[in-house]
């Protein structure tokens, strides 16, 4: 069989024409060929395979064009031949050529219009039984970039290659790119300065250019042995963390450096790990504007200026002096400057939320306020691959098409283009701009403003990153807060007030909280609050007409209408937005309801939400441990009251004054009373006890005491008796029963203003007697305390007080209040009470109750009772 047949349907213009018997046969120098399956994958492994491959062979010059062929021709073979593509790389020794290579079976051979087949005929001549041959676009770009090419046909399979030259390189040259016509070098618009900053391995910098002093208006003297991170703006992404960028042996990107009048300048910046004269690893740190970024890096190879943009420039929407770390001044400036690029009226942006399922407005210009705040919009509501947010799209009318721009309708706007903002493939974003003119902008608009987002697209997603952190450490430190101050009260109000004061105005405009009791349909409004406080008894009459159902909450968070609704037909009109109701749920039941709301025309954002609902979780738990400690406080004091007498009767000729109180914040019973109580006519009986422990058992005692006494006294019994039957009816109570120390007396005042006292100190501080020359002595003797043994051996001591005479009670309570290691004790008390000669029974209590206050800083940690007697002074003559 014969050689198949060749045709060469391509050359380069002015390229040397040669006859096939006089045409110099190339020497291959190296060879590399793989075969790829038919799949959407073939053009991106061929592309790599390629790229390799010249690259190992030391010829990046001629990589860009290269792939681009090898992608079109591969894309080709498989999508029209529908087979396996094999591409094979030939290096010789003044040019590359690379062949694409299928196997359809059905090829024929090329039929010429025109011509003979002795004549080479051209692509304008020639016509291919193959619809999908010789005459697409893969071949026109074949013949626009390479300096040869052509076909090869065999039996089942056809080939396709391209011949691409390599420069000479001068003597000395390490790496060389083609000559390039003058429209597609780089361009400058004034003296390109090249600073250069050397950089110690502690990141230290150690030397500082003429040009960096003049770039970043830093002399050397401020610059120099001062660390690099402290000067400069490191991006996230994808450089990674700057310690790890200075490890590496080299890095090129894009950075910020600060000035020294602190504005950020936006800098292109290579940086080579070398070794300082010390043999210590440094870095050399090379930087130029990032506009003349072609100094140190090779231009990227991409269409030119010119027929592909329609003659346009290309856009540049990165402005000027504006850092990643401002993201609404990013944006607001980025909307501005792509307005005015391209003649526009208005022009917005949009950023999809975190879950990637619509697009909120974050920057607008040339559109109402009320148009842009706070609104949002489905991503690719619309199936028509028209109408996609992920495509660029030209809208020459919008009133043929109203719904393809819903943030315009009404607008007066016509014209609209938008790109959209992808980062590796994602779409974080869409830029709009539109025009009052219809038809304003065509596809070379399109094409430049896309370009334009492309390059924008990393800056915003950097910012919007930083831009949620800084939320999520904004929310943690506001949940933290908020759990700091729930937790420091259990005040049942102050609860409800906290948890509106945390969510107006941070989360919304106005809060109502709501308590729900058990087996209630409808909450109770327990607390409103709104940022503007002239408003809050409006939305309070607003919100009672309005009754809050506790089934709107029955699947969590929930969007409420009544209040808008009812602010519609009601007077106070933009008083409610768009209202949210929280359950507030606590060890599994819902105790209550937060309400949210906005002003009109305002929407919550997601964020706000969710950050919302952390809030009702943690105030729940808050409002439920109130309202416990609430429910738990009235029931002590309840308790407590009715543990000690409801009012005291009036003594003829004594003076009587009782001080009670009991320690801790009033949750808990406590341990010591008293009482006074008549037993017969002309005789009245005093106690002042205290009983081992607080609460509830305590109180038991504290009740079987105090009621016992007044039964046994009433009964004809002496004081020892009656003390021995109580201390009989504690023991008789086992193990709940408690210790009990007891001071019993019955006093009976007689005719000539003297009384008589008979007293029993069971194991009690002793009575102290004031005399009205200051004396202050015991009143009694202690005997043994009650509920430990029995029987008891109990004697009853009789005192005669004289007119003026004091007789102060106390608890533990007084004796033994402390300072550290100090303690007031009976002598203490003794000192007082000295002092409190000629002083009314009242005022005696109240003088006690302060010294004990004030012989420490710290609150009474201990229950405390004071009971005063007083006898008149008999006036004289």
């Amino acid at each position: 069989m014969g050689a198949p047949p060749s045709r060469t349907l391509g050359e380069a213009p002015g390229a040397e024409q040669l006859p096939d018997a006089e045409e110099k046969q190339p020497v291959v120098t190296a060879r590399a060929a793989a075969t790829f399956e038919p799949d959407g994958r073939s053009a991106s492994a061929a592309r790599g395979f390629v790229r390799d491959a010249l690259l190992g062979w030391g010829l990046p010059e001629v990589v860009d064009d290269a792939i681009v062929l090898v992608s079109e021709l591969v894309t080709n073979a498989v999508v029209h031949a529908g087979t396996a593509a094999e591409v094979s790389c030939l290096r010789e020794e003044d040019s590359v050529q690379i062949g694409v290579t299928d196997h359809h079976p059905e090829r024929g051979l090329p039929t010429l219009a025109a011509g003979s087949a002795d004549e080479p005929a051209s692509e304008h001549s020639e016509h291919f039984a193959d619809a999908e041959g010789e005459g697409g676009r893969g071949l026109l770009m074949c013949s626009a970039l390479s300096s040869r090419w052509g076909v090869e046909y065999a039996a089942g399979q056809k080939t396709v290659w391209f011949r691409l030259p390599l420069q000479r390189a001068l003597p000395g040259t390490r790496f060389a790119l083609p000559q390039a016509p003058g429209e597609v070098l780089p361009s400058t618009d004034g003296p390109v300065l090249v600073a250069v900053a050397q950089l110690d391995s502690e990141g230290l910098v150690r030397s500082w250019n003429a040009d960096a002093e003049e770039l970043f208006r830093r002399p050397a003297a401020e610059a120099v042995g001062r660390a690099w991170a402290e000067l400069v703006v490191w991006p996230q992404s994808p450089a990674g963390p700057l310690e790890a960028a200075l490890r590496l042996a080299r890095w090129e990107g894009v950075f910020g450096v600060r000035r020294a009048d602190q504005r950020t300048i936006e800098v292109y910046g290579c940086q080579v790990r070398v070794l300082d004269p010390t043999g210590a690893p440094a870095t050399l740190c090379l930087m130029v504007r990032e506009r003349d970024r072609a100094v140190l890096r090779s231009p990227d190879r991409q269409a030119p200026a010119g027929p592909a943009l329609g003659g346009l420039e290309p856009l540049d929407l990165l402005p000027e002096g504006v850092w990643a770390d401002d993201l609404s001044g990013l944006l607001q400036q980025t909307v501005e400057r792509a307005r005015d690029l391209l003649d526009g009226d208005a022009s917005y942006l949009l950023l999809a939320t975190e879950d990637e399922t619509e697009f909120e407005v974050r920057a607008a210009t040339g559109l109402a306020a009320e148009r842009t705040k706070n609104v949002r919009l489905p991503i690719d509501s619309s199936q028509s691959r028209y109408d996609s947010a992920r495509l660029p799209a030209v809208h020459d009318d919008l009133t043929t098409r109203p719904h393809s721009a819903p943030l315009l309708i009404g607008s007066g706007l016509r014209s609209l283009i938008t790109v959209p903002l992808k980062v590796e493939g994602r779409l974080i974003g869409s830029l709009g701009v539109a025009a009052r003119r219809t038809a304003q902008y065509d596809n070379d608009h399109a094409l430049r403003l896309q370009f334009a987002a492309d390059r924008i697209a990393l800056t915003v997603e950097n910012a919007r990153l930083a831009e949620r952190e800084r939320l999520r450490r904004g929310a943690l430190s506001f949940l933290v807060e908020a759990s700091d101050l729930l937790a420091g009260t259990l005040e049942h109000q102050q609860t409800l007030a906290l948890m509106a004061q945390m969510a107006v105005p941070t989360l919304a405009s106005w809060c109502a909280v709501y308590t729900l009791a058990e087996r209630s349909e409808f909450a109770e409004l327990a607390f409103v609050l709104h940022e503007e406080e002239d408003r809050i008894d409006p939305l309070r009459a607003l919100l009672r007409r309005t009754p809050a159902a506790a089934r709107i909450t029955a699947d969590g968070t929930a969007f409420w209408t009544g209040p808008a609704e009812a602010a519609t037909a009601a007077e106070p009109a933009g008083l409610i937005g768009e209202t949210v109701v929280l359950p507030l749920s606590a060890r599994n039941r819902t105790i209550g309801l937060l309400v949210l709301g906005t002003r009109a025309g305002v929407s919550f954002r997601q964020e706000t939400v969710e950050l919302a609902e952390d809030l009702s979780r943690r105030g729940a738990l808050a409002m439920d441990n109130s309202r416990l400690y609430s429910e738990r406080s009235a029931t002590s004091q309840a308790l407590q009251r009715s543990l000690l007498p409801p009012e005291l009767p009036k003594i003829p000729g004594v003076e009587v004054e009782v001080f009670y109180q009991a320690a801790g914040e009033g949750n808990e019973v406590g341990g010591d009373f008293y009482d006074l109580f008549a037993i017969r006519e002309g005789t009245y009986g005093f106690a002042i006890g205290d009983v081992c422990g607080t609460g509830p058992q305590a109180a038991s005692v504290t009740g079987l005491a105090r009621n016992s006494l007044r039964l046994l006294a009433r009964e004809g019994l002496d004081a020892p008796q009656v003390l021995s039957r109580l201390n009989r009816a504690i023991l008789d109570e086992g193990d709940r029963g408690r210790f009990l120390t007891l001071l019993y007396g019955e006093l009976t005042p007689l005719p000539d203003g003297r009384a008589e006292l008979d007293l029993v100190c069971a194991g009690h501080p002793l009575p102290l007697r004031l005399r009205p020359d200051g004396q202050v002595t015991a009143a009694a003797t202690s005997q043994p305390l009650l509920g430990v043994m029995e029987p008891l051996e109990l004697t009853v001591e009789r005192v005669v007080l004289e007119p003026g005479e004091v007789l102060l009670c106390v608890t533990d309570g007084v004796t033994e209040r402390r300072e550290g290691m100090r303690m007031l004790g009976e002598d203490g008390l003794a000192e007082v009470l000295t002092g409190c000669t000629g002083l009314t029974a009242g005022a005696v209590a109240a003088r006690v109750q302060r010294a004990v206050e004030r012989f420490a800083p710290e609150p009474p940690c201990d229950d405390m009772a004071i009971i005063a007697l007083r006898l008149p002074a008999q006036r004289q003559g």
